[in-house]
This record gives structure tokens, C-alpha cells and sequence, in this order.
């Protein structure tokens, strides 16, 4: 690749990948990520502006790009795309870095005249070379086995069908949009978001059944006649693109490397799922709009493995890990700060200017004291990651390759990173929380108003004192922390045990208090409930045995009284007649 810069388009439906990929681009210095797009309709106008500039010398493409309101097959929705940009854009080059695998869809964009192909997953250095070798004219396909030839024509249906089938996918996305509106309610009740969760499920299977059956376009597959695709010939010139020679890295161990991949995938796919605080705990991050609060996930989540690469190749053992945790923290925060906001973020406001990430950063002893400082277990994670050191659960030493041990690891990066991302927000909320361009950039609607972000703030401030009273106590005592952890529905809180007695020993006053308190109730309750239970037993004895047969007896006896006065009457009317 040469010295010049190449200007990259990136389109691709997942905001949180495009911030990775962005992110991995921007340690090579002749790659720049210059635009954008989530959409073909936005891919295009993104290209329509830049023309003029010739600003954009490669479009990296995901195939399966959902258009809004659009009826085609997910997997196929990007075809007409590469289709159009072929056509308007002859001389870019367009590189798929795609989910999509299967050889039908693949040939049908090759034949499309698409110069690249990478699967989602790849190493970084994939991507790059691949990204050389179609900037300097060449194409570059990874070996892909028994592809058909393909053509690629529109169905010939009847106007009936095609009215037909309009009607049934406009009537599929009005009740998709009805339960879209629904879901989006913050007062909604826990079985009312189920209820509306499995309805919006079953809406989009059957969307999905209706476009399988009802087709609106047709592929025409014929068989190759070498039943095989030759991989282009790669360049015989070394590429030297990254910043230090491979051969100079620390290699990762094969064990922990599968870690990452597996605990990488499933956290990359939890942030994509809405991210509801369903906790029952108000957070910092609550404020946000969704598509903001994935992004800042996203970006910790980013920084975060960053930091661990940066730890691998500074050589650093393990034994110096918790002397160096504060400053790792203090790194990330501070780099999830500036790069969520932006290093020359400025605002003015009553002429005044403002460096939003210069102030916030300023907060960083409060937010150390009440965030930072009380995020568990990060030296184990970190040992886990780097060294492949067992975790202890539950006094029990699990290695490192154990499902424990990686589900145990998972819940402390997903703490890690929703702390972390609370610890961003606090000091925005502390210092510039009802400054207008601030909201209308990063707040939730329903979360605007004056009233609303002072309700909000007087909420977290009750949670911390709260936490600082007596949950924290409490959690020491029972030798316990209390985790955020990420789900395929939100946010949620779990418990797991850890031995906590040197916190403790060392907690005085009201803290102390409170676990005496506990203590004392522990010790006083089981005697109490016995003691209770005497007397119940007591009070049932006295009125089933002593009041229950003394009123038995008189009920007895007052029966006995009715009936020999009854007998008595029939006997004296007997002899009255006998007379």
C-alpha cells in the first residue's frame, strides 16, 4: 500500500462494529475512515456529497443491510446496493466484510463486479491487506469452495402478486411499528414488556416465513463447471502496514486468545440488545439515549481490550498487577471520556467557552472515590485474560478454560464496563447536566426537562447514600458483591460470593452499626421465632382443649336440655288425649 492516504466509506448496520473496526483502522496512518452509513439510501448520499472532493477510495460493505421499512431478505438487501454502486460509481472498489457465507449470495456478488470478500471475525491484518490489494486493482476473495455460477434476474410476477404481497409486508410493519411504540414506553410493567418482546418475535418470524414464500426476486444458479473458486494471487512484496513488525509482539497463548474470541463475540452481541436497565438500580447511563449508551459501551468495552494489549506487550507480571490498578482504571476512564465526547469538545454558553473533557476529567477524584475504587475483582480478570490464572468461585479454583471460570470472567468485564460507563456520565450529570446542546445530544427524550434530570440526579444521589449506608455493609457482611451484568434482554443485577473480611475489619461507625445490627438480628431472630412459636402453640392449646371442650361441653348440654324439654311436651300432649 502506498504512502498515500486511503479514505475508507464503511457501511454497515451495526453502530457498535463500526466503532471498532474504526477504532482497530486508526493505528495504521494510511487508513482514515472518512464517512459512514447504516443504510444504502445513507451510503449513497454520504458518496453524492463526497464526490466532489473524490474523498472515497474503497467501500467496505456488510451484505446483510436492512433498509428501514424494506421487504427483501436481510441476507440479500445489500446485493442491489453493490448492484447500484457498480453502476454510479464504476471506479470505486468495493470490499464485503460480511457475516453473510454462503456461496450462492457470495458468487451473485462477485458476479455483481465486487472486488473483496473478508468474513466478520477476521484478524485486522486481513482486513488491511485485503483492502491493498483491491486499492492497487487487484481483487482479493479468500478461498471459498464450490461456488456456483450465478445470475441474477428479477422475478416476472404477476401485478396481482406484487400488490398482493405490498399489502401483506405494509400491514407487517404497521403492527411491527404499533408494538415499536409500545416497547418504547418507560412505564411499561415487566409482564407487559414480555407480553410486547414475544409479540414483536413472532411478527418478525412470520415477516421472515412470508418473504421465503413469497418471493420478490429470483437467483439463478447454475452449476460451475470447475465446481471451485481459485483464490486471487496475493502480492508477492510484503505488506508493512501496522504500526510494529509482527515478529516484535508478544504472541498471545492459544488458550487465552480463544477466551477473548469467545467472551469478545458474546459481549459484542449483548451490547446490541437495547440495553435496559433491568436491574431495579438507577444508573448513570439511564440518561442516555439507547443508541448512545451502546456506543459508549461499546467504546469502553473497545479501550478496555486495548488496555489488555497494551499490558501484554509492556511485559508486566502478575505480581504487579494490584500496584498498578488504580492507574489502569484511571486510563480507562480517561480515555472512554475523551473518546466518547471528543478531546475538542466546546461548548459556549453565556460567552463562555467551555472544554467539556477538560472539565470532566477534573472529576476524577470523586469519581474514583465513589466508582472507580469499588469496581471487584479486576486484578483476577486481568490475571484471568493475561496469564490464564484459575478464578476462585465459590472457594473452589476453576482454570482458566473451564465454563465457570469464562462465565465468572464475563460478568466482571460486564460490571467493569457498565461501571465504567457510569463513571463517564457522573461528572456530566455533577457539572453541565441541564445545558441544552448536552441534552439534545445525548439525553433520552423523556429525560429533557428540568424537573426530570433533577428527579433523576436526586434518584442516584438517594441510591449512593443507600449503598454507602447499608448496602454496602450489608454486601461485606455477607461476603458477596453485587454485579451489573449484560443479557440478551438489558441490564440485570446478580450476586456471587467472595471473602470479604478484611473490608469487614477495617469498617467503622454507622457501616459497623449496621452489621452489629445484622448480627443481632441473625442472633435474636431464631430464639424470637421459637419463642413465638411456643406461645401460638400455647394460645392453640388453651382454645382447642380448655375453651373449645368447656364450650363443647355447654353446647352439649344445652342440646341435651332442648331435647328432654321437647320430649316432655310430645309426652304431656300424648296423655291429654289419652284422657
Amino acid at each position: 500500500m502506498s504512502d498515500r492516504i486511503t479514505h475508507i466509506l464503511l457501511i454497515d448496520d451495526d453502530p457498535v462494529f463500526r466503532l471498532g473496526l474504526r477504532t482497530a483502522l486508526q493505528a495504521f496512518q494510511d487508513l482514515l475512515v472518512v464517512a459512514e452509513a447504516d443504510t444504502g439510501t445513507e451510503a449513497r448520499s454520504r458518496l453524492a456529497a463526497l464526490e466532489g472532493t473524490n474523498s472515497v477510495d474503497v467501500a467496505i460493505l456488510e451484505l446483510a443491510l436492512a433498509e428501514p421499512n424494506s421487504n427483501q431478505e436481510v441476507t440479500l438487501s445489500g446485493l442491489p446496493l453493490c448492484q447500484g454502486l457498480r453502476r454510479e460509481y464504476p471506479n470505486l472498489p468495493i470490499l464485503l466484510l460480511t457475516r453473510e457465507s454462503k456461496p450462492t449470495v457470495l458468487a451473485v456478488a462477485q458476479a455483481l463486479g465486487v472486488n473483496g470478500y473478508c468474513p466478520k471475525g477476521v484478524a485486522i491484518a486481513t482486513i488491511v491487506e485485503a483492502i491493498g490489494q483491491i486499492i492497487e486493482g487487484q481483487s482479493y476473495w479468500q478461498t471459498l469452495s464450490s461456488l456456483p455460477t450465478v445470475s441474477y434476474k428479477a422475478a416476472g410476477f404477476a401485478p396481482w402478486y406484487q400488490q398482493w404481497r405490498k399489502s401483506g409486508f405494509q400491514q407487517f410493519e404497521a403492527a411491527l411499528a404499533q408494538v415499536n411504540s409500545q416497547l418504547q414506553n418507560p412505564r411499561l410493567s415487566n409482564w407487559d414488556w414480555l407480553f410486547w418482546t414475544g409479540r414483536r418475535r413472532e411478527l418478525l418470524v412470520a415477516r421472515w416465513l412470508a418473504d421465503q414464500l413469497l418471493p420478490a426476486s429470483i437467483i439463478l444458479v447454475e452449476p460451475s463447471r470447475d465446481n471451485s473458486l481459485v483464490p486471487m494471487p496475493k502480492p508477492e512484496r510484503s505488506l508493512t502496514v501496522a504500526p510494529m513488525a509482527q515478529s516484535q509482539l508478544s504472541p498471545k497463548p492459544p488458550l487465552v486468545e480463544q477466551i477473548f474470541d469467545r467472551t469478545m463475540n458474546r459481549t459484542m452481541v449483548k451490547l446490541q440488545s437495547g440495553l435496559s436497565n433491568l436491574s431495579g438500580v438507577p444508573l448513570e447511563i439511564d440518561i442516555l439515549q439507547v443508541e448512545k449508551r451502546a456506543e459508549l459501551l461499546g467504546l469502553v468495552f473497545q479501550t478496555f481490550e486495548e488496555l489488555v494489549e497494551d499490558l501484554r506487550l509492556s511485559q508486566v507480571t502478575l505480581e504487579q498487577l494490584p500496584q498498578k490498578q488504580q492507574l489502569i482504571l484511571k486510563d480507562l476512564w480517561e480515555a472512554s471520556v475523551t473518546d466518547f465526547f471528543g478531546k475538542y469538545y466546546t461548548l459556549y454558553t453565556d460567552n463562555t467557552q467551555l472544554e467539556v473533557v477538560t472539565i470532566l476529567l477534573g472529576n476524577y477524584p470523586i469519581v474514583k472515590k465513589e466508582i472507580l475504587d469499588k469496581i471487584p475483582l479486576v486484578i483476577d480478570l486481568l490475571g484471568h485474560r493475561l496469564f490464564e490464572s484459575s478464578l476462585i468461585i465459590d472457594n473452589v479454583s476453576y482454570p482458566a478454560h473451564t465454563p465457570e471460570a469464562i462465565q465468572r470472567s464475563e460478568f466482571i468485564l460486564d460490571n467493569l464496563i457498565i461501571q465504567i460507563g457510569n463513571g463517564v456520565i457522573q461528572p456530566l450529570l455533577n457539572q453541565l447536566a441541564d445545558v441544552e446542546s448536552i441534552k439534545g445530544n445525548f439525553y433520552h427524550k423523556n429525560l429533557m426537562s428540568s424537573r426530570e434530570i433533577a428527579r433523576f440526579r436526586n434518584n442516584l444521589s438517594w441510591r449512593y447514600r443507600q449503598d454507602k449506608l447499608f448496602g454496602e455493609p450489608q454486601a461485606i457482611f455477607e461476603s458477596r458483591y453485587d454485579l451489573f451484568i449484560l443479557t440478551d434482554t438489558g441490564i440485570k443485577q446478580t450476586s456471587i460470593y467472595a471473602p470479604r473480611r478484611r473490608e469487614l475489619e477495617r469498617l467503622r461507625g454507622f457501616q459497623l452499626a449496621v452489621t452489629l445490627a445484622y448480627e443481632l438480628r441473625d442472633a435474636l431472630s431464631p430464639r424470637v421465632q421459637a419463642a413465638v412459636t411456643w406461645i401460638g402453640n400455647g394460645v392453640v392449646y388453651v382454645l382447642t382443649q380448655v375453651f373449645g371442650r368447656s364450650i363443647g361441653l355447654v353446647v352439649r348440654g344445652v342440646i341435651q336440655g332442648i331435647g328432654s324439654s321437647v320430649q316432655e311436651a310430645r309426652f304431656g300432649k300424648n296423655s291429654g288425649r289419652g284422657k
